[in-house]
């Protein structure tokens, strides 16, 4: 699929008028994905997508597309939120980045992960 495929998608009338928010860790394989489970549900019922940063490990890395469809961009860590806010300023776009401070020390789900998603998302 194009670029331009990809992108003409992102913008999908039929995706809704819910909030769409970007779920970002490392490699996008268990805090994000959580996270993007946690907050598709109630009480938020966001549109979400979880991806990672490290193009070498991310099974869905974050690109262009998906940082110009996200309404909000919530990630990890502080090192996460300041190379997004860089690959945002660069692109022009005013996305508000929300960072949870959850180390990278959990399983997929964990309840422990889950209370913490929960309590740190404002």
């Amino acid at each position: 699929m194009s670029f331009m495929n990809r992108l003409a998608n992102s913008s999908n009338p039929f995706q809704g008028t819910t909030k769409k928010v970007l779920c970002v860790c490392s490699a996008g394989l268990l805090r994000s994905p959580t996270t993007a489970v946690v907050l598709s549900q109630e009480p938020y019922n966001f549109n979400t997508r979880a991806a990672g940063l490290t193009t070498e490990f991310a099974l869905i890395p974050v690109d262009n597309v998906l940082l110009q469809w996200a309404d909000e961009i919530v990630c990890m860590d502080q090192y996460q939120k300041s190379v997004l806010e860089e690959k945002l300023t660069k692109l022009s776009i005013q996305t508000p980045v929300v960072c949870l401070d959850i180390p990278d020390s959990f399983a997929y789900r964990d309840p422990t992960l889950v209370k913490l998603i929960k309590e740190n998302y404002k």
